[in-house]
């Protein structure tokens, strides 16, 4: 067994730690820069013949093997011919005076064992009693190790600089790796092998003198006792010494490669954290079996503490990387979040929601995303994203199969759980036509219930991962919220429109000699029902009447009593004389209305028009509405007639008022939403303004509502206003 014995592995961490570190340092220093050698040698004559040498001049100059007393220097020492030091020594011999070196640099030997050492030296005349030189006396002073030490603390110090410069660990030990194999005096490689985070493994980590074919043997070995020299240190801890590894049994699985590569001898130390944990191996090869000196096992530790600082440099800046990367992608999925749910909550329409969900998936999470919904009883495909006008339309035309068993969308239906896989679905598709290699298939979750389903689809190499699926299933968690509100809103705007619809003309009526046109805008997003209305039915004797009218406030309040008032006025006027009498039995009814009704006033414009032979003969009461306006080829003016609020006092006070429309004269009937429209400096639209707007000659009665309306966008600058705006035209046509 060639193994130097070193310390037992430890058993405990206690052990590790070193509780005695700063000693154990400054004992290495000490040891790397060793201590000053004194050499003594005594020659004489000018053929500097050896008298006498001191044991340290014998072991400098080569050993006992050339320290032959009687002998000339240049016989024992003929590498010093061309080095200067002999002409010096005749120098000195003839001169008799002294002759002093500094850090002298001199070949010692020849061959592979030559060495390079340097020296303080003086060479002093050896007189006689008659004061003539009869030979040299060589003192000095080897400082060899202490300069190879201090080239090797300059070389340490530079590495620590790009340490604390945060240089890339690679270069870090490389260079460490290079500093060490440059300046040792024997040859020597050097490897680093970094453990993983379970310190299981070791990792190729740097070894610029080693044949590739041994790093990537060696990469990835195990920690374990045993496994070489690297793995057996890291394992137990402790250095391990592997002085001859042809018959080391730790290299029993190995020693063929390490004959490949050429060494013979591994001296591994583990590279360990401040807390004990392990960081790698410092490993130290030789070509032939070799045991380590002292001065070994302290370059080792301190390059081994070296690498360690490096490291745990290292680990901290890409936990400080990985921490800021964790941060920014969670920044980013918030960030993705809130946009995709800004942008599902700013459109409340059912299905333009789920387009929007859909685009915004792509290409974010996936390439291809999916939608599809559950509408009256049958899975429907509502919403498609691609890169692809191509891509989009073959995935729109897929229809999942609800109650087939292998169809992915299905089945994440009935369960209301998430299906992920990396392959294509499952069941008829266009699958290869797109090239699907993967999907995650969430679902869209309303009051427990899944109502639909958000299909993600990866193609080429990009599999879906854990992180894809978390940020679907919580967009997907926001989409079905933002989702069933679009489509209770949907709905609530359809029900408004239909019972809208019911409370205006389903059509407008054909009255002989009188054109007739109308036109509705509700405020706001059209969830309330508005207060405004219209309408025109039949009466006996070819009378038709009309009327225009605005309840207080909106929604089913404001529906009920817009009813009221219609079929008031429907039920009553074919039975009483005139206008006012109807628009009498109108205000009677909304006094006697219960109060959960509502009891809001209502104002009015009721008439009766008779087509004649010259015109339109008109009839009208106002109970408090905006003025009428009658346009003429003359101009327009309004139609004055007194008349209170309805829905307020007993006492109403109308006055009727009576007019006639010639061929292509109109009466402009219209709610207040129309006047009180507002600019941008907030003022009024009023009544003058649009009667000034009416141009002398309008042809039909749908002219004088595009005039209207061109009236109302321009002062506005197109913004709707927040009321309710209502027009009834009725225009006198030739006979």
């Amino acid at each position: 067994m060639t193994r130097v014995p070193e310390q037992p592995a430890p058993t405990t961490l206690t052990t590790v730690a070193r509780p005695h570190a700063d000693e154990q340092a400054g004992h290495d220093l000490r040891v790397l820069f060793g201590q000053s050698t004194a050499v003594f040698a005594s020659l004489a004559g000018p053929a500097h013949l050896l008298e006498s040498a001191n044991p340290a001049f014998i072991a400098a100059i080569g050993g006992d093997d050339r320290a032959r007393t009687g002998v000339p220097l240049a016989q024992l020492m003929p590498e010093l011919a061309n080095q200067g030091f002999l002409e010096l020594l005749d120098r000195v011999y003839r001169s008799g005076k002294r002759h002093v070196g500094r850090d002298t640099r001199a070949l010692l030997g020849s061959g592979p064992t030559a060495r390079e050492a340097f020296f303080d030296f003086s060479y002093e005349p050896r007189l006689d009693a008659g004061g003539n030189v009869t030979g040299v006396w060589v003192f000095g002073v080897e400082t060899t190790q202490v300069k190879q030490a201090q080239r090797l603390t300059a070389e340490h110090r530079a590495l620590l600089e790009q340490i604390a410069r945060q240089a890339p660990l690679q270069q870090v030990l490389e260079g460490m790796a290079r500093t060490i194999e440059d300046l040792s005096p024997d040859e020597v490689l050097v490897s680093v092998l970094l453990a993983d985070a379970d310190g299981r493994r070791l990792r190729h980590g740097a070894a610029p003198s080693l044949p590739d074919f041994y790093n990537q043997a060696i990469d990835g070995i195990a920690t374990g006792e045993g496994v070489g020299s690297c793995g057996t240190a890291a394992h137990r801890r402790t250095a391990v010494i592997v002085t001859d590894i042809t018959t080391d049994p730790f290299w029993d699985d190995f020693r063929d490669l390490a004959d490949r590569a050429g060494v013979a001898a591994c001296w591994s130390t583990p590279i360990l954290a401040r807390d004990g944990s392990l960081l790698g191996t410092f490993a130290m090869y030789h070509r032939a079996p070799r045991a380590p000196q002292e001065a070994d096992h302290a370059l080792a530790r301190v390059f081994a503490d070296t690498a360690a600082l490096a490291i745990e440099r290292h680990q901290a800046e890409q936990g400080r990387l990985a921490a800021e990367a964790r941060a920014r992608a969670a920044r980013n999925d918030l960030a993705f979040l809130l946009e995709t749910s800004t942008a599902l909550t700013s459109n409340l329409d059912y299905h333009d929601a789920l387009q929007r969900l859909a685009d915004s998936c792509v290409p974010v999470l996936a390439p291809l995303c999916a939608i599809d919904i559950i509408e009256g009883g049958r899975v429907r495909r509502v919403a498609t994203a691609a890169p692809t006008v191509q891509e989009q339309a073959l995935l729109a035309s897929h229809i999942p199969v609800y109650d087939a068993a292998d169809d992915a969308v299905a089945r994440v239906l009935d369960t209301g759980l998430s299906e992920v896989a990396r392959r294509a679905p499952t069941g008829p598709g266009p699958w290869h036509d797109l090239s699907v290699t993967g999907y995650v298939c969430v679902p869209l979750v309303d009051r427990g219930r899944a109502f639909g389903t958000l299909t993600l689809l990866t193609t080429g190499e990009d599999a879906v991962d854990g992180h894809t699926v978390a940020l679907a299933e919580e967009l997907a968690r926001r989409a079905a919220s933002a989702a069933a509100n679009a489509r209770q809103y949907t709905q609530r705007v359809a029900l408004a429109r239909d019972l809208q619809s019911g409370l205006l003309l389903p059509e407008v009526p054909v009255v002989p000699g009188a054109d007739i046109a109308t036109h509705y805008h509700p405020a706001g997003e059209g969830l309330d029902i508005g207060g405004d209305f219209y309408d025109v039915f039949p009466l006996a004797d070819d009378r038709w009447a009309f009327m225009v009218g605005d309840v207080c406030g909106r929604g089913a309040m404001a529906a009920t009593t817009t009813a009221l008032v219609r079929h008031t006025a429907r039920a009553v006027a074919p039975l009483v004389p005139g206008p006012d009498a109807v628009v009498d039995a109108v205000n009677r009814a909304l006094l006697n209305r219960p109060d959960s009704h509502g009891t809001g006033f209502v104002t009015l414009v009721y008439g009766h028009l008779t087509p004649t032979e010259s015109g339109l003969d008109i009839t009208l009461v106002r109970a408090g509405h905006t003025l009428p306006l009658h346009i003429t080829a003359d101009g327009t003016r309004p139609v004055d007639a007194t008349g209170s609020l309805l829905g307020v006092t007993p006492s109403l006070h109308l006055q009727e008022h009576r007019l006639t429309l010639r061929p292509q004269e109109s009466l402009l009937l219209y709610t207040d939403g129309i006047t009180e429209a507002r600019d941008s400096d907030g003022e009024l639209l009023g009544e003058e303004r649009l009667a000034d707007a009416m141009p002398l000659n309008q042809p039909t009665a749908k002219a004088v509502i595009g005039t209207v309306i061109d009236t109302v966008h321009t002062f506005t600058d197109g913004r709707h206003g927040d009321d309710d705006q209502a027009i009834l035209v009725l225009t006198a046509t030739p006979r």
